[in-house]
């Protein structure tokens, strides 16, 4: 058996198979079913439970916590969680508004950029960009290296507006930081915003006060001048030419990543429907399977 302080960091590093898991998945398993939050749900797959294992070191009794409030969400919040569509908002993904990188950073991180001036929010809400938000973190929680190492995300608050400001109420805050901390199976290493402008602070100090220490702790603010802030914390090989790095350029990025969604179309759908089932990954998702083990 291994000693006690090890313990989390031997198991995450386990592949799902192993039979060391099995114990705390069967715990897991167990609990969420005796669990009247939960009592709608009939079965969790292995899968599914191990992503919430991992994303809070196989301690149980936080796991089911994560669940609880995971699906809690979800069932709050069906105008976001309920249509996993990327078609449905391909409008605003051919905008260049959002990547995920190719490559993860040097600790093993996913990382994931957000192009705010990319959105115009005459044509698109906030329920739907945070919907894009949402099938990101769903697609790449499958990933067993990025349940081991987390996620990082870079906003570029570059065309900031009031127009975007107006869009966020004190309501639609209290879910984007529920995802953030305590409601989504994802381990967030990192938060770094460049080209933040003074007005955005308002709206920043509304998301804040929802956040754990912990979380707050991790929010970076560059502002313009941000090339070698950034280089402190990624490495310039990952990071596109934009963002002061040699990795693809920001509009390839987000081509890429935009392609990739709409290839989980029926993945995403799926989760939708039936987030707790095992997911199928079919041959066009087999960039996935690249990152699963």
């Amino acid at each position: 058996s291994l000693p006690a302080e090890s313990r989390p960091q031997a198991l995450n590093e386990l592949p799902d198979d192993s039979e060391l898991l099995d114990p705390y998945v069967s715990s897991l398993r167990r609990r969420a079913l005796q669990t009247r939050e939960l009592s709608a749900v009939r079965s969790f797959s292995d899968g599914f439970l191990l992503k919430f294992l991992r994303a809070r070191d196989f301690d149980v009794e936080l796991s089911l916590k994560l669940l609880v409030n995971y699906q809690q969400w979800r069932k709050e919040s069906p105008e976001i969680s309920g249509c996993l569509s990327p078609s449905s908002v391909l409008g605003l993904l051919n905008t260049t508004y959002h990547a995920v990188l190719p490559q993860r950073d040097h600790t093993g991180s996913r990382v994931l950029i957000y192009r705010i001036g990319q959105w115009n929010p005459k044509d698109w809400s906030a329920f739907q960009v945070f919907r894009v938000s949402l099938m990101t973190s769903e697609i790449i929680s499958t990933e067993i290296e990025t349940q081991r190492r987390g996620v990082k995300a870079i906003f570029d608050l570059q065309g900031w507006t009031l127009g975007h400001a107006l869009q966020i109420n004190p309501s639609l805050a209290r879910k984007i930081s529920s995802v953030l901390s305590d409601s989504f199976p994802t381990k967030v290493r990192g938060i770094h915003l460049v080209n933040e402008p003074m007005f955005f602070r308002p709206v920043f100090a509304m998301i804040r006060p929802f956040l754990p220490d912990k979380i707050k702790q991790r929010i970076h603010m560059h502002g313009a001048d941000f090339h070698k802030a950034l280089s402190k914390f990624f490495s310039p090989t990952i990071l596109p030419p934009e963002y002061g790095g040699e990795g693809p350029g920001i509009e390839e990025a987000c081509q890429d990543w935009t392609n990739q969604l709409l290839q989980s179309e029926t993945l995403l759908q799926q989760i939708a429907s039936h987030p707790t089932a095992d997911i199928a990954i079919t041959p066009d998702e087999s960039y996935l399977r690249g990152n699963r083990d």
